[in-house]
């Protein structure tokens, strides 16, 4: 399968590209959203991601990251008076999937929301629509090639 690209979202206080840069690779749970988990099952190993600073000031790319290990079950699900526990979750058939994101590259600032707005190219990139709200979403290879270069 070819290489296909993508565009996930986290808010800067609950973990940011900088402890990415910090961990080295890191296990992203807690998805809740029937899209955004079907996305996650089709991450390939190798796959990129721009890494989304979301609720922050500004909110935007502020970086790289690559998927190091492919959808597994998300343990969480199954897990006792955790946030993310899902009782109705089979451990024969989970409900719920993690990827492993492994850290590739921190640009020198954030590229805003404002910015990405303006720039050419991206018009129809997801996350610019209005009224998306999901955290996990594709992006094609030419939006990737764009964010990339003006973030280095």
């Amino acid at each position: 399968m070819a290489k296909q690209y993508w565009l996930m979202k986290c808010e800067p206080s609950a973990y940011s590209i900088e402890d990415l840069e910090r961990d080295g690779k890191t296990s992203w749970e807690g998805v809740r959203n029937f899209q955004a988990r079907n996305f996650m099952k089709e991450m390939q190993l190798g796959d990129e991601v721009l890494f989304y600073a979301s609720n922050a000031d500004p909110s935007g790319v502020s970086g790289v990251a690559k998927i190091s290990k492919a959808a597994y079950a998300d343990p969480f699900q199954f897990k006792k008076g955790h946030k993310y526990e899902d009782p109705d979750s089979d451990p024969n058939d989970p409900r719920w999937v993690s990827v492993e994101l492994s850290f590739v590259s921190r640009f020198p600032e954030v590229i805003s929301l404002d910015e990405l707005r303006r720039m050419k190219g991206l018009e129809n990139m997801v996350v610019l629509r209005k009224g998306n709200r999901l955290s996990v979403m594709p992006v094609t290879k030419e939006e990737f090639a764009i964010v990339t270069r003006r973030g280095k």
